[in-house]
């Protein structure tokens, strides 16, 4: 982690304010368990409720299959070096089909042996978005042979969602939460 103790106080859901539980719901309500993330964004409940908009689409209503999604969010986890988003994601990510394998070597990036031509696209996307701000040509192309136009603008939208979200965490100093393990050895 970038900073052993966080910036703001990560409030815990039972001291939310009315506001804050109207944002932040159905999160701490039994649905989801109150990450530190959410307990972090309790401090500014206006934010949080714009924010939660934007954010569940990406993560809950992108056009994007789950295993791709996920694939976008660790490498740019990775790239801003997010211990939180990272850890979260893994768990994730496992749930929806990564393998321990394949986990290991989105670190290692689009030239790592072993990825099909979408993975390698998605990759190198994160990779080029994060480094410019812009994705080539021929990356586009590659990811036009197989996504559609909604998928392709959920590309960029998905690793610009978690660039930002990154940002904030590691700004925020948002610490792990329980059973979470960060990045893997040699990784800081």
């Amino acid at each position: 982690m970038r900073l052993s103790v966080p910036r703001f106080r990560p409030i815990p859901p039972e001291e939310w304010s009315g506001e804050a539980k109207e944002a932040l719901s159905p999160v701490g309500a039994g649905s989801f368990p109150a990450l530190n993330i959410f307990r972090t964004l309790a401090n500014y409940p206006k934010l949080a409720k714009r924010w939660m908009v934007f954010a569940n689409h990406v993560l809950g209503k992108n056009s994007l299959p789950p295993r791709e999604r996920e694939i976008l969010i660790l490498r740019i986890g990775w790239l801003c070096r997010a211990e939180y988003e990272w850890a979260q994601h893994v768990v994730i990510g496992k749930r929806e089909g990564l393998s321990d394998e394949e986990i290991a070597r989105i670190g290692a990036g689009p030239d790592a042996p072993g990825w099909s031509e979408l993975d390698r696209a998605l990759l190198r996307a994160t990779d080029e978005l994060h480094r410019d701000a812009f994705v080539s040509d021929a990356t586009w192309s590659a990811l036009a042979k197989r996504l559609n136009p909604q998928q392709l603008m959920d590309v960029v939208f998905t690793v610009g969602n978690y660039n930002l979200v990154s940002m904030a965490l590691n700004t925020f100093g948002v610490q792990l939460d329980p059973g979470l393990s960060g990045f893997p050895a040699g990784r800081s």
